[in-house]
């Protein structure tokens, strides 16, 4: 089967059907091309992807990244990093391998189709070069004969005419001999030419077109035959990443086989366990008796008191409910700001008043006047406002021994920092044994160095050591202390447990005479007017239904604050609001803008006009 023979007429069909092979080519080339885009676009897509959702360094979601969802979340991530690179792998591969490879062969496959048909056309002007030789030495041949039969007509037909002269006879005689011998030379001629025709027109046939056409044949072939090896090829470059995108998804189910949800809740109490002991139960109190009682040992009274003051008859003890109100008034009692309050803006905006009004400055007030006006008002106020003060877990600008944290916060907090404090004197002994040898280097090949030199920083370092140790020492002190401290978990404990454990009776009591640490932190400190007897409180008949509490004035917002943390409340200036409790000194006013909204706000940010029935009314302005 060749093309040679069975196509050896078919010279134009064959030329535009290998130019249809090189333009099929040439479409499979830009189907691959488009497929390597996609790859690319799907890589790159599914790389945002990943970092899209990683967890940025320095925040709060990176501290989320603790839990074994979340670490098999940023196993994912990664593994999609990895998944995506394995594409671009495809598309580099396709690119070089099939893109490349192909668009060189097409080059290659054009000349050499051009330079075959060329000899082709070659052959056939060849040929027909011959054709037209051989066409014209026929017409001539033919021409001599006719020629020659007139002449030899007229000769004959001369001499049979008496009339003619001799003389003329001969020349026509001669005239017919003469085209008698050209007809003879036209014939040998053609006769000469038609063989060379014949010859050439065999070769043209048997020989020239069909090496030709085996040529384009072959050429064709290997086109087919290239084409088929791409298609290979193609599926070969998925083929060899398949295994490692079997090992990304392998990865991603290993991930979610890893998840613990039982670690989990374990690392929720860990991040969240204060470490204090819950209320226990509330003594009944018997009112059908006139006679003296015994004040609960859950009540919010210091279980170290002796006891010794008279209650007033009718009076109840609801220390040991505040667990219990609403949660949007709890949480309003436990969230008083307990950082300073943020000063006024530099340029205030038209409608402000000139130079800002600033925070009374309140010197602080005596232990027996606030003694005494706990004793005459709800203690919730006080009591939760400081404890929020001492229990809020936002640590910034809190103390440097953390003690504004619950004990199980706070002791994390120190474990931390003495493991920190650790690896730092870790490196720094390290960086020293390194220095030493090479001291000791160069003090056995002084030519390498100066020891001398090595002298400052060895000082240096042991200087850093030592500031590291007391640091770390003093953190362990007070980790010592809180470890000391954290309440065992027994059931006695849990039904002699007042507010706190016992432990943390001194807090509570502090609580109770709203004294705080100067940042307004959680203290256990215990002082002498802890120990002081105080007789039981009044409360009100009805505290599940509590009343919100009565507005003592109203206030105008002289700037705009965005109330960021809890326990605060965003206002916009000129806006009109209730004042519910007054500044205490520590620069806060609580306000409230209808019966769900209410927090505080920088006193120095309003303008307050407090009622003169009110007690301890007075207006800032």
């Amino acid at each position: 089967m060749s093309w040679g023979t069975e196509l050896w007429d078919q010279f134009d069909n064959l030329e535009k059907h290998t130019q249809w092979g090189i333009d099929v080519l040439e479409k499979y080339i830009k189907f691959v091309k488009e497929r390597t885009e996609i790859e690319i676009s799907y890589a790159k897509q599914l790389r945002n992807l990943s970092k899209k959702y990683q967890p940025k360094k320095n925040s709060k979601e990176e501290e989320e990244y603790k839990y074994t969802s979340c670490k098999a979340f940023l196993a994912t991530l990664n593994e999609m990093n990895d998944y995506a690179g394995q594409h671009e792998v495809v598309s580099e591969n396709m690119t070089s391998q099939i893109t490349a490879e192909l668009t060189r062969f097409v080059q290659e496959l054009k000349q050499e189709r051009k330079s075959h048909f060329h000899d082709g056309r070659k052959a056939q002007q060849n040929i027909e070069t011959f054709w037209k030789q051989l066409e014209a030495s026929k017409r001539r041949f033919e021409r001599d004969c006719k020629e020659a039969d007139r002449a030899q007509q007229y000769f004959e037909k001369m001499d049979a005419d008496i009339n003619v002269t001799k003389a003329d006879v001969e020349k026509a005689r001669q005239q017919a001999q003469t085209r008698h011998q050209m007809a003879e030379d036209s014939k040998g001629e053609y006769s000469s030419i038609l063989q060379k025709f014949n010859h050439e027109q065999r070769e043209h046939y048997h020989t020239h077109i069909p090496n030709i056409f085996q040529k384009i044949q072959e050429m064709e072939e290997r086109r087919i035959v290239r084409i088929g090896e791409c298609m290979k090829t193609y599926a070969e470059v998925d083929r060899q990443v398949i295994p490692i995108i079997g090992k990304c998804l392998d990865g991603i189910t290993k991930a979610a086989e890893s998840i613990d949800q039982k670690n989990d809740s374990q690392l929720v109490i860990e991040a969240f366990k204060s470490g204090f002991e819950p209320p226990g139960d509330i003594d009944f109190e018997d009112f059908t008796q006139p006679m003296k009682r015994t004040v609960s040992e859950s009540s919010l009274s210091n279980s170290r008191w002796d006891g010794k003051s008279e209650p007033k008859p009718g009076s109840k003890s609801k220390g040991k409910l505040w667990p219990f109100i609403k949660k949007n008034k709890l949480m309003s009692l436990l969230t008083s700001p307990h950082q300073p309050p943020p000063p006024p803006p530099a340029s205030a905006s038209p409608s402000a008043v000139p130079n800002g009004p600033q925070s009374p400055k309140q010197q602080k007030e005596p232990l027996s006047h606030r003694f005494n006006e706990f004793m005459t008002s709800k203690p919730k106020i006080h009591c939760f406002r400081s404890l929020k003060r001492g229990l809020s877990l936002k640590l910034g600008g809190g103390p440097e021994d953390f003690s504004n944290l619950p004990p199980e916060q706070r002791r994390k907090k120190l474990q931390q920092k003495v493991d920190e404090l650790n690896k730092d004197i870790q490196k720094e002994m390290d960086q020293r044994d390194a220095l030493t040898k090479m001291k000791d280097v160069y003090i056995k090949n002084p030519q390498m160095g100066d020891a001398a030199s090595v002298d400052h920083k060895l000082a240096e370092l042991g200087q850093n050591m030592e500031k590291l140790r007391l640091e770390a020492q003093k953190f362990e002190g007070w980790l010592a202390e809180v470890e000391g401290r954290l309440p065992v978990r027994t059931e006695q404990t849990r039904r002699q447990s007042g507010m706190y454990d016992t432990q943390n009776t001194s807090a509570v009591s502090n609580c109770a005479q709203d004294r705080e640490s100067p940042d307004g932190s959680y203290t256990e400190e215990q002082s002498q007017e802890s120990e002081m007897k105080v007789p039981v409180t009044e409360f009100d008949d009805e505290f599940d239904d509590e009343e919100p509490l009565p507005t003592i004035g109203t206030c105008k917002a002289l700037y705009t604050f965005e109330g960021q943390n809890e326990g605060t409340i965003s206002v916009t200036e000129g806006e009109m609001l209730y004042v519910i409790e007054e500044d205490k000194g520590d620069g806060w006013t609580r306000i409230r803008r209808n019966e769900d909204e209410e927090g505080y706000v920088p006193t120095s940010y309003v303008e307050v006009y407090l009622d003169k029935n009110a007690k301890g009314a007075m207006t800032y302005i």
